[in-house]
């Protein structure tokens, strides 16, 4: 399953961006989908995930109350609703799966840059 992610671009402090993962291939059925995102100098940081089957999501306490994740099954695809943006949400964002039973994420897809100017 190949990912590509978009929606990524400016927007100032409070604003709001929906970034999408695109999923090609096979069904996202067996899959977990996780949002990850990374600034220059500093290590990849988890965002959120879903489970594809059954729809449960996880979200990292940074972004909690502020972003969404979610899923349409028809399109085969995962979105990220970020609201309330804020300056430290300036990165580039990936969308990155793996299936249910591993414990890492191994394919990550191209990034999306996404600024937040105050």
């Amino acid at each position: 399953v190949q990912l590509q992610a978009s929606g990524g671009g400016s927007v100032q402090a409070g604003g709001s961006l929906r970034l999408s993962c695109a999923a090609s291939g096979r069904t996202l059925s067996n899959y977990i989908i996780g949002w990850f995102r990374q600034t220059p100098g500093k290590e990849r940081e988890f965002v959120a995930q879903i489970i594809w089957s059954g729809g449960v999501t996880n979200y990292a306490d940074s972004v909690k109350g502020r972003f969404t994740i979610s899923k349409v099954n028809a399109k085969n695809a995962v979105y990220l609703q970020m609201n309330s943006l804020k300056p430290e949400d300036t990165a580039v964002y990936y969308c990155a799966r793996k299936r249910i039973y591993e414990s890492s994420y191994n394919y990550w897809g191209q990034g999306t840059q996404v600024t937040v100017s105050s």
